[in-house]
């Protein structure tokens, strides 16, 4: 095998990592993503910085935790001041091209404060988070003009002004009406919107132009599918390719509800989490969202054939992962965003063409990785080492290339919330302020500190599922104390010079005296 010479960075959004078959699905088969694993290497334990799409796609493109690049919830902008993966790569012979999601908010005021001008190259490229947009398309709301898809749709039939909420997100009932995906209760009907003309596709069709237009020059793409992120509309026939019997069992018990903390308790009086609590809803929603993930394998694995016909698997590091999970009913909970496993851990697979990734080809990886990984591994890969100063990932090749026993690897990873923007935060009377959590998870424990509130704990050994917190129990006082320790160890451990590299520092350590400085001398 050849040297990296391009990557293709993959993301859906909201897909659990239990959700494909070679992690362990009995039921929902990806073939495709299962064959991409077995030509490269799977990390069994990998875990989002962030259960929220903003904040974790940040860390995936900084290499930084959220604490530190500071855009911790999805309307909060990315400092014009962070450098992202398309910076780094700026003068290396490649760009950054997206095809789909970002997430990216500009910080438009930080560009006001430098003079920047928003309409400028410079502007633009920082709007963009470093990132020269193919096609963008976030698939939360009706697409703008950053996305092709809106034309593509009258192109081919879909008259309406606004055709992603007329046919995309919606079906037709019994009754002949036109209904919405926004309510699940009607996520059991095929979207309006033939396959071949859905979001999944579209932005499968963007990545192959892409890289037929490429031809033999380097390149980066990130390809960010919407799915199967809600509105949990599948086009036929992936709507009905499973029955609400081949879904994983509710992971859920009554004696969560019982004295919860009061931070989960809140969300489970959000309108996701009610709806999620019934068991109709499940039952609808859960076959969907398999069946959007079945099509993204499906087209995978179309766009896996090209890649193999034109000889480009032979040079392209492969990278695929999601910004985090879906709790779907588990811990009586919706959506996502809090530190369970469910939410917290994510598929990541990687694969890397090199020869010295032979020796980890086609395994299971227990150790344990992160979204800041993404930055360093993709530039060790270019030959772009990333600075140290910055980046708080470590690079994947020491575990791809394969353990030399003597280089140390993390033995617990963390994860950030800010739910200020929710509606729990009004519930518990909280500020923009201390409505913030943190946790550190190693591979017995789960721990979680609430600002102004009760701790969280679960032992994961004892209780895989995560349904007995054991935050308040008085046995457990001198390990959380210990997890905390470790915690504020890992805060105060943060990245946070970085506007001089550590090369710089060592080269000024003691140098006064070489600066015409001679105080202290007698």
């Amino acid at each position: 095998m050849s040297a990296v010479q391009n990557v293709l960075f993959i993301m859906a959004d909201q897909l659990r990592a239990d959700h494909l078959s070679c992690y362990g699905h009995p039921y929902l088969q990806t073939p495709s993503l299962d064959a991409l694993a077995a030509r490269g290497a799977r990390f069994e334990r990998a875990f989002v910085n962030s259960g929220v799409c903003g904040p974790s796609r940040m860390s995936y493109y900084t290499g930084r935790y959220p604490s530190r690049h500071g855009a911790t919830w999805n309307r909060v902008p990315l400092s014009v001041n962070e450098i992202t993966l398309g910076e780094y790569l700026a003068g290396q012979g490649r760009e950054l091209a997206l095809a789909g999601k970002t997430h990216i908010i500009p910080d438009k005021a930080g560009m006001e404060r430098l003079a920047i001008d928003g309409a400028s190259e410079l502007g633009v490229l920082l709007a963009r988070g470093g990132f020269t947009e193919l096609d963008r398309y976030d698939g939360h709301h009706t697409p703008g003009e950053e996305s092709g898809y809106p034309a593509f749709l009258r192109r081919h039939g879909y008259d309406s002004a606004d055709p992603w909420t007329d046919y995309v997100i919606a079906g037709v009932d019994a009754d002949g009406r036109v209904v919405s995906g926004w309510n699940m209760r009607n996520v059991h009907l095929p979207s309006r919107v033939a396959e071949p003309h859905s979001e999944t596709a579209y932005m499968t069709d963007q990545a192959l132009d892409f890289m037929k237009r490429r031809g033999g020059q380097p390149w980066v793409l990130h390809l960010s599918y919407v799915k199967p992120h809600w509105p949990y509309m599948a086009p036929a026939p992936y709507h009905q390719r499973y029955t609400a019997d081949q879904c994983l069992p509710l992971r859920r018990n009554h004696e969560e509800l019982a004295d919860a903390h009061p931070v989960v308790a809140a969300y489970r009086q959000q309108e996701e989490s009610v709806s999620f609590s019934s068991d109709e809803c499940v039952r609808v929603v859960r076959p969907a969202y398999q069946g959007l993930i079945r099509q993204l394998d499906d087209h995978l694995g179309r766009l896996f054939d090209y890649m193999e016909s034109a000889g480009l698997m032979k040079n392209t590091l492969i990278v695929f992962t999601a910004d985090h999970g879906d709790f779907l009913g588990d811990h009586w909970l919706g959506e996502k965003e809090l530190f369970y496993d469910t939410v917290q851990r994510v598929p990541f697979i990687v694969m890397d063409p090199s020869v010295e990734a032979d020796a980890t080809r086609g395994k299971a990886l227990a150790d344990m990785v992160e979204s800041v990984d993404l930055v360093p591994t993709v530039l060790r890969a270019l030959g772009t080492p990333g600075p140290c100063h910055l980046l708080e990932g470590r690079e994947l090749q020491t575990l791809l290339h394969g353990r030399d026993g003597a280089t140390p690897w993390r033995d617990c990873v963390f994860s950030e919330l800010d739910y200020s923007f929710r509606q729990a935060r009004i519930l518990r009377g909280k500020t923009p302020q201390n409505a913030r959590a943190w946790s550190v998870r190693t591979d017995r424990w789960r721990y979680v500190y609430w600002l102004d509130e009760p701790e969280q704990l679960f032992d994961l050994h004892a209780d895989p599922d995560e349904y007995q917190d054991l935050g308040r129990s008085s046995a457990h006082a001198s390990t959380r104390l210990a997890l905390r320790e470790r915690l504020l160890d890992w805060m105060l451990r943060g990245k946070r010079r970085t506007t001089i590299s550590d090369e710089a520092v060592e080269k000024a350590t003691n140098a006064h005296k070489r600066a015409g400085v001679f105080f202290g001398q007698w």
